[in-house]
């Protein structure tokens, strides 16, 4: 395509504020080899033809030119300003409004690209620009005949290294919407697409005593959200207050993974807030020839091994959970604490939380060992004759199926384990306060045996001090008062703790018999 056809290209495109159409986004095929990585200024709603590029216009023309391009811009003010309920779904890079819209989430990245087989691994890492020019020469980014996989892992969200992978590999609209609007409380899943399948699962970790909990900064966001600095600085407020709550106890953080896998063999792996050393055991494995990734050269594996390590992770933070709740069960069932119950109890409610996003990785999991060419074959479009005849081949193969089974399987180890720990936390709770309940009927036990001691003498005492007209009541007062109080205390007082003997009695038959058999 010359310089001048994609002057052309341009301008007509930019009239509406959209490229044209493509498989996915609605473009050219033959447009996106010569489009800009670049986000486009305001010069890209403005363009104008160079004047021996085009016939001189009658006023008409220039008219419905100037309409048009007053239309575009109304257009772009309009979506900028009303972004949240109602919006299109989507994020299209190759529109105008788009670049202007999320221009200002930038963040500098690393950027990793394994590129390996069964022979040979090859490891590139980049910045932001360095990637973004990468991207733009068909040179330097075209695989190697040897190469079956290549692995692109991006550390941070930023918009021009998603354009630039959106251009060159046709991520879909949807998908780039969950990468850029990351929310708290999405949960893991996956996403079949024409072009690639799309996993969003959520890496738990746990944190270190002292070190503040994940708070969502404004970059890759969702724009509809507040992000000014005093809101910002409120949520920091707030997390910090319920941190100092919950010290002594135990932390997790929780970062979404995003994972595109292609069928030429590409996989795209995206984290915004999870360690930079989270995927260092997969590069390790790349690095070795005798590894089951190396020897198999299966995409499918390499995202296999991807959820695996995310699952081994949240056997690690059970784990950490199981031996918590066991420390604090000792120090329970040896004296109840309020201190104690107060971490027993923020412990249970992060076992709620993590249910609620750990249990989504199991039909994660099972999703893709069970309907993963059930799913593909939906996506086929059966008006198509040219579709008719040909075999449906999913995105995972049959050993990436048989190591996922294992996934599944730790995925049940860990929602069992974590369901034990919740009930025994349970337990822990009641008996709490079955033992303060147990304390405070031991309480007023002792209060009311007072109370009976005391009785006879009261009642005595209140009997001698009425006025009685014969004198020898007043002579003989002390001795008779101690007279008839002394054998009623005798009297009444057993009766009453005739419980505890037969328990003691009980107990000294017990140790006797015990004594006996040793």
């Amino acid at each position: 395509m010359s310089s001048e056809g994609s002057s052309s290209a341009s301008h007509e495109a930019d009239q509406d504020g959209v490229v044209p159409k493509s498989p996915i986004y609605g473009t050219n095929a033959a447009l996106l080899s010569s489009a800009s990585l670049k986000s486009p200024g305001k010069r890209s709603l403005h363009v104008h033809h160079a004047h021996h590029a085009a016939p001189q216009k009658k006023p008409i023309d220039k008219f419905r030119s100037t309409v048009n391009k007053v239309i575009a811009m109304k257009r772009s003010t309009t979506v900028l300003s009303a972004i949240g309920a109602g919006a299109e779904p989507g994020i299209d890079p190759r529109r105008a409004t788009m670049a202007a819209q999320y221009r200002g989430v930038h963040k500098d990245c690393v950027i990793e690209i394994v590129d390996y087989s069964a022979v040979s691994a090859v490891t590139q890492r980049m910045r932001n620009a360095e990637f973004v020019n990468w991207c733009s020469s068909s040179s330097k980014s075209k695989r190697q005949p040897w190469v079956k996989v290549r692995w692109i892992h991006c550390t941070g969200v930023s918009w021009d290294v998603l354009k630039a992978l959106s251009f060159i590999h046709e991520l879909h609209p949807l998908a780039l919407e969950d990468v850029l609007h990351n929310r708290p409380d999405n949960l893991s899943k996956a996403e079949y697409f024409l072009h690639h399948l799309f996993l969003r699962v959520l890496v738990h970790e746990v944190v270190e005593d002292g070190s503040p909990t994940y708070v969502p900064e404004a970059e890759g966001m969702d724009p509809s959200a507040p992000t000014s600095k005093e809101a910002l600085r409120q949520r920091e407020i707030e997390q910090a207050k319920l941190d100092a709550l919950k010290q002594g106890t135990l932390r997790t953080s929780i970062s979404p993974l995003f994972i595109f896998l292609f069928r030429d063999g590409t996989v795209i792996t995206i984290t915004q807030h999870a360690p930079q050393d989270l995927l260092l055991p997969i590069t390790d494995r790349l690095r070795r020839s005798d590894t089951i990734l190396r020897s198999s050269a299966d995409p499918s594996m390499l995202v296999q091994s991807f959820i695996s390590l995310v699952v081994d992770k949240a056997v690690n933070v059970i784990d950490a959970y199981h031996d918590q709740i066991s420390r604090i069960e000792g120090q329970i069932l040896l004296r109840p604490k309020p201190s104690t119950v107060r971490k027993l109890h923020i412990v249970s409610g992060d076992l709620v939380l993590l249910r609620r996003t750990l249990e989504p990785i199991k039909t994660l999991a099972y999703g893709l060992r069970r309907y993963d060419t059930d799913r593909c074959a939906a996506l086929i479009d059966e008006s198509d004759p040219e579709m008719k005849g040909k075999p449906i081949i999913g995105f995972m193969s049959h050993k990436s199926k048989i190591y996922l089974a294992e996934v599944y399987d730790h995925t049940e180890y860990i929602l069992s384990t974590l369901d034990m720990i919740a009930g025994i936390g349970d337990s822990l709770t009641d008996y709490s306060f079955n033992m303060a309940s147990y304390s405070m009927n031991d309480t007023m036990r002792m209060l009311t045996m007072i109370t009976i001691i005391c009785l006879p003498l009261t009642f005595v005492s209140g009997y001698f001090g009425m006025n009685f007209e014969l004198e020898k009541w007043l002579t003989t007062s002390d001795t008779l008062y101690w007279a008839i109080s002394l054998p009623m205390i005798l009297v009444i007082s057993p009766l009453f703790i005739i419980p505890d003997i037969k328990k003691m009695w009980h107990f000294i038959r017990t140790r006797h018999l015990i004594k006996g058999f040793r």
